[in-house]
C-alpha cells in the first residue's frame, strides 16, 4: 500500500491500540472504508486524526463552495502536482456529481476550454496559481474571486482546499501511497 509500515485494523485491535482502532471504526462507519492516504498515518494516530478533522472541515462544511467545486479543486491541484492517487480519488468523487467520466477526464487535461462557468474557471485559476506559483500570489488574486461573488469565507475555503491538497499530494507521493480501482470506489458521500 505504501513504502512504510501501516497498521491494519486487526493489528490495532490485537495490540490493544484503542485510539487507532476507534479511528478506523469511525472511518468505516462514516465513510464506508479506510482510504490508503489515511492508513499511511497509522503510526501517528494524532496526525491521522488531525488530518481527518482538517479534511472533513474543509471538504464537507458549508462555506460557500459547493461539494463539486471542492472536488474540482482537489482534482486540478492534484493534477498540477502530478499526484495520481489524489487525482484519481477526487476525480472519482467528482464523477459522483457529474456522472460523466469524459468530463472529469477533460478537467484533468485542461479545464479552461471545457465549458465551465466563469466562477468555476476563476476558482480553478486561483487554485492552480497558488499550487504552482505561491510566491506570486497578490491581493488582486483574491479580488478576482470577490468579483465573481465569493465572500471571504468561501475564498478562505478555496485557499484551504488548495493548500490541503498540496500537503496531502506530497504525503501520498513521498510515501508511495498506492490506489487500485477497488480502493477508489465504495466511499460514502
Amino acid at each position: 500500500m505504501s513504502w512504510i509500515k501501516e497498521v491494519e485494523m486487526e493489528e490495532a485491535e490485537a495490540a490493544g491500540n484503542e485510539e487507532l482502532a476507534l479511528i478506523y471504526r469511525e472511518l468505516i462507519e462514516k465513510r464506508g472504508k479506510i482510504a490508503n492516504i489515511l492508513k499511511v498515518h497509522s503510526l501517528n494516530q494524532k496526525a491521522m486524526q488531525g488530518h481527518l478533522d482538517l479534511y472533513m472541515s474543509i471538504m464537507f462544511a458549508r462555506t460557500g463552495i459547493t461539494r463539486p467545486e471542492s472536488e474540482m479543486i482537489a482534482t486540478v491541484v492534484s493534477q498540477a502536482n502530478s499526484c495520481e492517487y489524489c487525482k484519481n480519488h477526487h476525480g472519482e468523487s467528482l464523477n459522483r456529481y457529474w456522472k460523466d467520466g469524459d468530463k472529469v477526464q477533460a478537467l484533468t487535461n485542461g479545464y479552461k476550454n471545457m465549458g465551465l462557468s466563469e466562477r468555476e474557471i476563476s476558482i480553478l485559476d486561483y487554485a492552480v496559481k497558488l499550487t504552482s506559483s505561491p510566491g506570486q500570489m497578490v491581493e488582486d488574486d483574491v479580488e478576482k474571486l470577490r468579483n465573481i461573488g465569493l465572500d471571504d469565507q468561501a475564498i478562505l475555503n478555496v485557499a484551504l482546499i488548495t493548500s490541503y491538497f498540496c500537503f496531502v499530494n506530497r504525503v501520498a507521493m513521498g510515501l508511495g501511497v498506492e490506489y487500485s480501482e477497488e480502493e477508489l470506489k465504495g466511499y460514502k458521500v
